[in-house]
């Protein structure tokens, strides 16, 4: 069917009348003639909301691009690179793209890097690749820490043991229903609102722009995002007895659950990013890896704004845990959760550092992760090695295979509800953009990253919240 959308359907999607209301209409004329005008739009709109999705995007790359760069204007080079980028280690270095590479190399060519490090699910982003690792000295990268600052896995092992899951189908979904609300300016008002400690930090006060934000903050407390992001129920399969975790071999109802600091860590990363391409002024090819100074007043004011939308994040998850393990009447045998789109002092070689990871897991020796697959792929429940090569860091998940417009174009309906039968999952909104053949297949990501992490236990996604991008919920 021939895709008919118009400058009105545009605006009506958030574009604003201009450049990029142009370019996208001159990209669906020459791109998105037969696709389905209803799966065209939802695309739009993701590109919209959260453009740095498609930076990867051999079609809309360019649009997202135009995007950010309007949000987060340009100015003229003079810091100098050094001349040879310095070495770095690649994991999985066959399923990565040039793109994530070259990326990479200018990263390494900063005056203030020391070392990094490519995940096996790396790729394209804007300014470090996604799963790119950065330490640097005495500086933080507003673009190396990424929009969605402190985004994370959150995983609860119910005390229910696996048959008690199946054939209480109505029951999970409703309260996932219930429950959890999704994508961009997603909120809560009035007496919806939840409540935790997070809102009374003082860090709120630290600035006036922080203080601005509590409200919006409030607001969107106990949401997830967009794109990728999910709620999930599953089963999660120890293989034997773990004593750390103090849980015996078995297979146990578990919810996952993947999302960031929402519209308020999105502020924040905006507002930095062009205060520190004010004040660090870098070639082209670098500029948006402006940094800040960790002695500047704008450094530390991003340092705290930075931390304070992690524990944001991390509240995120942990509101909707409790509403959901309260609704089925479970008890939590064991919590984990770790985070990516941050940056942490850690010590390497003798030396503070800076270690940016943006779409990267903390693995540090004994630390504990989760690294997602799917919504048909298995999730890994990981206990890092601290492998000083990778800066004790892991993968994020598996990474993406195709970009968002090659699925669409290349993936079906039909395809997509065959997958989801095949491996009996219940899938509650999302995009044929987030089918699970648009994914790098986990187990050969988790082989490359051996030497990193050890597999502690499988989880498999039985039912699947996302972004409803307009999915009916019955």
């Amino acid at each position: 069917m021939k895709t008919e959308i118009t400058g009105k359907t545009l605006k009506a999607l958030g574009f604003a009348e201009g450049k990029i209301l142009g370019l996208a209409l001159e990209i669906l004329k020459n791109n998105f003639q037969d696709i389905e005008a209803n799966e065209v739009q939802k695309l739009l709109k993701k590109v919209k909301n959260y453009p740095e999705n498609f930076l990867d995007d051999e079609i809309l790359s360019v649009l997202a691009t135009a995007i950010i760069e309007e949000a987060n204007p340009r100015s003229d080079g003079i810091i100098e690179l050094i001349a040879n980028a310095k070495t770095y280690t690649v994991f999985g270095e066959g399923y990565i793209e040039d793109g994530a590479k070259n990326q990479m190399n200018i990263a390494m060519k900063l005056p203030v890097t020391e070392a990094g490090a490519l995940m096996p699910d790396a790729h394209q982003g804007y300014g470090l690749p996604i799963g790119g690792v950065l330490a640097t000295r005495n500086a933080i990268i507003p673009y190396g820490v990424g929009v969605d600052i402190g985004c994370r896995m959150a995983l609860s092992i119910f005390d229910i043991p696996e048959k008690y899951y199946f054939g209480k189908d109505a029951m999970y979904k409703r309260e996932l229903i219930a429950h959890t609300k999704f994508g961009a300016g997603q909120n809560y008002s009035g007496n919806e609102r939840a409540d935790h400690d997070i809102l009374d930090s003082d860090d709120f006060n630290a600035t006036p722009f922080l203080k601005n934000l509590h409200g919006k903050a409030w607001a969107q407390l106990g949401t997830s995002g967009g794109g990728n992001h999910f709620v999930e129920w599953g089963i999660i399969d120890f293989a034997e007895r773990d004593e750390i975790l103090n849980i015996d071999k078995g297979r146990y109802v578990a919810l996952l659950t993947h999302s960031g600091s929402r519209g308020f860590g999105a502020t924040v990363a905006g507002q930095y990013t062009k205060i520190a391409k004010e004040i660090c002024k870098l070639p082209k090819e670098a500029i948006n890896l402006a940094y800040l100074d960790m002695n500047s007043a704008e450094g530390q004011e991003y340092w705290i704004a930075m931390n304070l939308a992690g524990d944001y994040a991390s509240a995120c998850h942990e509101v909707i845990h409790k509403k959901l393990t309260k609704a089925i009447g479970a008890k939590v045998l064991v919590k984990v959760e770790n985070h990516h789109n941050f940056a942490w002092k850690e010590t390497l070689n003798g030396e503070e550092l800076i270690v940016h990871r943006k779409g990267a897991t903390p693995a540090g020796k004994g630390v504990m992760g989760i690294i997602p697959g799917s919504m048909t792929a298995p999730g890994f429940l990981v206990r890092g090695k601290g492998e000083t090569s990778s800066i004790n860091s892991a993968s994020h998940g598996a990474g993406r295979l195709m970009s968002r417009t090659k699925a669409i174009q290349s993936i079906t309906k039909s395809d997509m509800k065959a997958i989801l039968k095949d491996h009996n999952v219940t899938l509650i909104g999302a995009g044929l953009d987030e089918a699970p053949m648009a994914y790098k297949d986990i187990n050969q990501v988790m082989a490359a990253q051996t030497e990193l992490v050890d597999v502690i236990a499988k989880f498999e996604p039985k039912m699947v919240r996302m972004a409803d991008d307009g999915s009916r919920e019955d």
